[in-house]
């Protein structure tokens, strides 16, 4: 989820022409020779957020490339025009996920970058991934009940209710049945996302792609690359995912990050007589833990009786990593389970989650999980375990203390092998200059993927000083004007460039 849009929860019409299509004589010209037909609609935005004039349409894609003549997905577009009499092309954006819908997002962003010279020249595009939103077939997993119960999402953290090779079994089963079948759990991968959104590219009367993701985001545009390079204008990179790091490393690394954000969280507390945590901030973690280790047995109450688990109680405090507004939010919830209560907590843990207050969940953390069987390294029960063990070392905040006594993959049984591959997107031969934009205390993707991203995709970095996911949409001038300068003009930040929030 973007930094932008989980604080808010929490307190293109005239393109390039004449492009060809990318796969003339091929079975394919009948979905790069598309013409969306967009028509006005109203954006779902958070309260606060002004308006935005948009216009919303759908991509037919074919669901497996490969048999083109099969069946097709169809994807969900929404576009903002630009501002401005003299547009350059259309800026697709992503926000992350996997699963969170782009369509949302663009409409965000086009709020959030209002009066922004970019979208005075870039109709903002986003789409809804494959399986993800409003886009058809919906990847969904499980029922709002079985979400309210902590239905399992990921193999980590290990040490309480673990997947079992059974469990596994009927998760593909469940995951199938309610998504369009195994075909589609197939198809959802990275690759397939990047394949579509040059499909997009050449939709929208694009000859070559300019794009702003965050997270995730970054992953998919840095696949899209090794994919596309020839068709690449500017990519902009928001809080980077390690292209080099494999699945067990890359995990180390966050848990890393977020351990050290709760620890810097902890420190800037302990200045308060009456911090939960106590004043001594190298004891927070383990005060912490004896706040939220008896949950697994009874969990706090809560309001509307349903209480607080442990799982839930580190849902919510990690969602407070995201932006360092949130913390205070996170600390208060905190006091609030020194008393027993676990409502903040639980607040905090739900606006991650997407839960509404009448208790309906949407599929964009299930689509994640299954979007990531195809993208992930598949984990035998070992080397879960071993896994779990290493994030639990570098991120104890989060560590039940119970023992692992089996955990297992939850994607063991997915009916193909990954589809990503690690490394991925090196040695890209003819592609244009890139630019990474990397927080140094990011705990979701902390900065250390950031420079390696940039590096290895041969690209500009903008290493911006601060506490939070992703800088893009936090309206910080300096970033903006960053950004809109290489979006614009083409025109890269010089080597060593800074900005601070």
């Amino acid at each position: 989820m973007g930094a932008a849009l989980l604080t808010l929860l929490l307190g293109a019409c005239t393109g390039q022409v004449g492009a060809q299509p990318a796969s003339s004589g091929t079975d394919l010209d009948r979905f790069y020779g598309q013409k969306p037909a967009f028509k006005p609609c109203d954006p779902k935005l958070p309260p606060g957020v002004p308006a935005v004039k948009a216009e919303c349409a759908r991509l037919k894609v074919p669901l497996d490339y490969q048999k083109p003549e099969g069946k097709q997905a169809e994807l969900a577009l929404l576009r903002v025009p630009a501002r401005g009499k003299d547009p350059i092309g259309s800026l697709v954006l992503n926000p992350g996920g996997p699963g969170f819908p782009g369509t949302d997002h663009a409409a965000l962003t086009a709020a959030v970058w209002a009066k922004s010279p970019i979208t005075e020249r870039f109709d903002l595009v986003g789409f809804d991934p494959r399986g993800v939103g409003a886009s058809k077939p919906a990847l969904d997993c499980y029922t709002d009940a079985e979400r309210d119960r902590d239905a399992k999402l990921s193999s980590i953290p290990a040490g309480l209710d673990d997947w079992t090779e059974q469990q596994t079994r009927r998760l593909v089963r469940q995951c199938a049945k309610r998504s369009g079948g195994k075909q589609v759990l197939a198809h959802v991968g990275t690759r397939d996302v990047a394949r579509d959104m040059d499909v997009l590219r050449q939709a929208l009367g694009d000859d070559k792609l300019s794009y702003a993701g965050t997270s995730y985001g970054t992953r998919l545009g840095a696949v899209y690359a090794e994919m596309f390079p020839k068709k690449v204008r500017a990519l902009v990179l928001d809080g980077a995912m390690d292209p080099l790091a494999g699945t067990h490393e890359r995990r180390v690394q966050q848990a890393t990050g977020m351990q050290r954000s709760f620890e810097r969280m902890a420190a800037s507390c302990a200045t308060k007589q009456d911090c939960p945590l106590g004043t001594d901030p190298d004891r927070a973690t383990k005060v912490f833990q004896k706040l939220v280790r008896p949950l697994i047995d009874k969990p706090a109450r809560t309001s509307d009786g349903r209480g607080l688990t442990f799982e839930q109680a580190v849902e919510g405090v990690t969602a407070a990593m995201y932006t360092e507004a949130s913390r205070p939010v996170a600390i208060a919830g905190i006091t609030e389970l020194k008393a027993g209560k676990g409502d903040t907590l639980l607040k905090l843990r739900d606006t991650y989650h997407g839960r509404t207050a009448g208790g309906v969940y949407p599929d964009s953390l299930e689509a994640s999980m299954t979007i990531n069987c195809l993208d992930e390294e598949r984990q035998t029960p070992k080397q879960v375990i071993s896994m779990n063990r290493a994030w639990f070392k570098a991120a104890p905040f989060s560590d039940p203390g119970r023992p692992i006594k089996q955990a297992h993959d939850g994607c063991e049984q997915w009916p193909v092998k990954p589809t990503l591959g690690y490394p991925y997107a090196t040695d890209i031969k003819g592609l244009a200059d890139t630019l990474t934009v990397s927080v140094t205390g990011d705990a979701i993707t902390p900065h250390e993927g950031g420079i390696q991203l940039a590096k290895t995709l041969g690209g500009s970095l903008l290493t911006v000083e601060g506490e939070q996911h992703g800088a893009l949409v936090a309206g910080n001038a300096c970033v903006n004007k960053t950004v809109a300068t290489y979006l614009i003009d083409l025109k890269s930040p010089a080597e060593g460039a800074r900005c601070k929030l």
